[in-house]
């Protein structure tokens, strides 16, 4: 009996390879936090005041936003997943040289302009990266690859901590200090070149290839990736699903308006939109962005919170990976709940304490604030974290779901434009109440998810018109099991099936 086929060893390559993309979003995310704290930072851009330091970091996800609605989807219908990854990650890589020569009175003003070319990159890559790893998987082990995106993110995200934290050392001088923030922002190019180098060698997704009329090259590719897994028979079936799918929706790739004019995606793209936009006003963005700042306000040296922030990103890689195991047989709906009461809660502590024991005045009131943030990290990364791309990647026709996941991305760019600005200045004016804003938003989205989110895992991709169409007739509520027999094509019959 064959463990590992060539498929599930080709898959995994595949998605780890992409996670890489993914893992330069994270980088590009973790490493400001510390250079947001960095004294050579602070005196290069002259003193920067809480809302400025807002504005650097907010400024990003407006390039994001850009990203999301006029250019990503575009490429990535246009040019395909793979090659949209490589505009992506090479706009990224300019975007951090800006970042990187910020001096001078035109400090501030380079940091803004970098910081903007970086959102629209990483605004391609965090949408292709899903959108491949979604469109190769099999059903009932796609939410395990697409997690693998998130993987890629939470590691990114720890190496910038741990790289923030390693140049605290390099101070002996001024010029080091001057320097040691250029350089943690410049290593992101590594990874930079790492990808968009392999890129142009992999196979593009059969979806894509079906879409734009490849159908000799789209046969070719699936049966590679099922190679071991499935019968070529099963793998024709599949091959007629995903035709006769992209021709029952060929009319909507030409309509830009369609998601919006058609009520059964319009039904999809808000569910998408609300979850990508709660995930961010969850407090996520503030936890990734301003965790050392925030750690500061807890007593700790400058030093000692990034170390701290180096171990919590850390951590979050451990719970993602468990992630990619649940999330394929609890399914996204328990999980989404999970991870929203564990953020919920541990905001509610945070905030309890902070109004008990104000200005630091009981260490070990502190300690537990350290831990439960933690915590809520941990929820962040078994919630909303992975499931929300996840979701938003495989719930569209392939005639518009490049479209559909950067349309509800966009929400999520929206959401982490408001809470990066409403962070720092709310835990300089209100203290330990930010706390419970953000708890009641968590506290809020469970019943939202519960209500208006459909069960996705073990679904095929052309199934999910089914789910969607047949769930909510007439504003009723209509029971489909997940486990139901997935829709054969229609001119196969049931003989065929698996």
């Amino acid at each position: 009996m064959v463990l590992i086929t060539k498929a599930d060893l080709r898959l995994h390559l595949l998605c780890i390879f992409f996670a890489v993309g993914s893992f330069v979003w994270g980088y590009n995310v973790g490493i400001l936090s510390s250079v947001l704290v960095h004294p050579g930072f602070v005196e290069a851009m002259g003193h920067p005041t809480p809302s400025q330091k807002g504005l650097i970091t907010a400024i990003y996800y407006l390039g994001t936003w850009l990203s999301y609605i006029f250019i990503s989807h575009p490429a990535c219908d246009s040019l395909g997943r793979r090659y949209a990854a490589l505009v992506g990650i090479s706009i990224v890589a300019v975007g951090s040289a800006f970042e990187c020569g910020g001096t001078g009175s035109g400090a501030v003003t380079m940091m803004i302009i970098g910081r903007i070319i970086s959102g629209i990159g990483v605004g391609m890559l965090s949408t292709s990266v899903p959108l491949y790893q979604s469109e190769v998987a099999p059903a009932d082990k796609r939410g395990k690859y697409v997690v693998l995106n998130h993987v890629g993110f939470v590691a990114g995200l720890a190496s910038g901590f741990w790289v923030g934290y390693g140049v605290t050392f390099w101070n002996a001088t001024e010029h080091d200090i001057y320097v040691s923030w250029r350089f943690s922002l410049a290593v992101i190019l590594i990874p930079c070149f790492i990808f968009g180098v392999g890129l142009p060698f992999i196979p593009e997704t059969p979806r894509w290839l079906i879409e734009h009329g490849h159908n000799g090259k789209a046969q070719e590719s699936l049966h590679w990736l099922r190679e071991g897994s499935f019968t070529n028979e099963q793998v024709d079936v599949e091959l007629i699903r995903i035709r006769e799918d992209a021709e029952e929706h060929k009319g909507a790739r030409t309509k830009w308006l369609s998601l919006f004019n058609d009520r059964d995606l319009f039904n999809r793209l808000w569910r998408a939109s609300l979850l990508q936009f709660m995930a961010q006003m969850c407090g996520a963005t503030a936890m990734k962005y301003y965790l050392p700042t925030l750690f500061e306000k807890l007593g700790l040296p400058t030093r000692v919170t990034l170390m701290a922030g180096g171990i919590e990103s850390t951590l979050k890689i451990g719970m993602t990976v468990i992630e990619m195991i649940l999330i394929d047989r609890l399914g996204r709906r328990i999980t989404l709940i999970a991870g929203c009461f564990a953020m919920g809660f541990s905001m509610l502590i945070n905030g309890l304490l902070g109004q008990v024991y104000p200005d630091n005045t009981n260490s070990a009131a502190d300690i537990v604030c350290v831990v439960f943030i933690f915590i809520y990290a941990l929820g962040y990364s078994m919630g909303f974290g992975p499931a929300a791309w996840v979701y938003g990647s495989e719930i569209f026709p392939t005639s518009v779901r490049a479209r559909g996941l950067n349309f509800s991305a966009s929400g999520g760019a929206i959401g982490s434009i408001i809470v990066a600005q409403v962070w720092p200045v709310g835990i300089d004016t209100i203290g330990s109440n930010i706390y419970f804003f953000f708890m009641a938003v968590n506290f809020v989205c469970i019943p939202i998810i519960i209500l208006f989110y459909p069960e996705t895992k073990g679904r095929p991709l052309e199934d999910m018109d089914l789910l969607f169409n047949r769930r909510f007739l007439g504003g009723a509520q209509v029971d489909i099991d997940e486990h139901t027999e997935p829709v054969l094509a229609k001119s196969v019959g049931r003989s065929t099936h698996r």
